[in-house]
């Protein structure tokens, strides 16, 4: 568990632009290949942080950041095995925008008079089994998942100041409800850095305790039971937690 985890980020583009997450989160089935799951999402999120900050990006349409540092892994002389889900949102302060592009089950939270007023929407093949990016060795080649980055989910919605935007891995939702979450985010005293920190670490630590708790009938179990499987308990999994809180903007 960690707050920002290798494989994700948060930081300023310029005064207008923030990216306010990064998160990708490796497959753990790369394990049994010998293969650091660590690897692909960490390199994935570290190229599409270059190609922000040398300006190849359209903030309007974050998919084509996805998608350029996809293909030069591809491209890579030695590929980079491993797969990954991803989320990046890129808000415009200037016209209070949010532009995401999620892929997977990874995502992001807008909330708003403590209530949540947009989120992604979750992509899945099948139960636990996320769209994904993949590069998969050739033994392994139609076995592993490999979706395109054009498949990823795109929104643009219109944020308004004081609203809570929270970006985070699939060990977060999958182990706290949104009412859970709602109830963490009004312990928020203020909107300064510390404050931010504090109630994401709390919110993470939190999922941590509940993905270890035998007992506890968490959103994945409940998702299980709906897909026909006995299930009870938390689901032990990375947890990131990134959050924002939309700001007045001044040119």
């Amino acid at each position: 568990m960690a707050a920002i985890p290798p494989g994700s980020e948060m930081y300023s583009v310029n005064v207008t632009l923030v990216a306010l997450g990064r998160v990708a989160d490796g497959v753990g089935g790369w394990r049994d290949y010998g293969v650091d799951p660590s690897q692909f999402s960490g390199t994935l999120m570290r190229t599409c942080e270059r190609l922000v900050k040398e300006g190849r990006f359209v903030p309007s349409h974050p998919v084509g950041i996805l998608t350029t540092s996809y293909c030069e892994l591809l491209q890579h002389k030695a590929p980079l095995l491993g797969s990954s889900t991803a989320c990046i949102v890129v808000l415009d302060r200037s016209t209070r925008r949010l532009h995401t592009a999620n892929l997977g089950d990874s995502g992001f939270l807008v909330v708003r008079g403590g209530r949540v007023v947009h989120r992604s929407d979750e992509q899945q093949h099948y139960f636990n089994t996320p769209f994904q990016l993949s590069i998969a060795p050739p033994e392994a080649e139609g076995v592993v998942f490999s979706d395109s980055p054009d498949a990823a989910d795109s929104t643009t919605f219109d944020v308004q100041l004081g609203d809570i935007i929270l970006t985070a891995t699939d060990g977060l939702f999958d182990n706290m409800p949104d009412y859970m979450i709602l109830q963490e985010l009004k312990k928020l005293k203020n909107s300064n850095y510390e404050s931010i920190q504090q109630t994401a670490s709390s919110i993470a630590e939190q999922a941590h305790e509940l993905a270890y708790d035998p007992n506890y009938m968490s959103p994945f179990a409940q998702f299980a039971c709906d897909n026909g499987l006995n299930v009870r308990g938390g689901k032990p999994d990375d947890i990131t937690v990134l959050l924002s809180i939309v700001a007045e903007y001044t040119d």
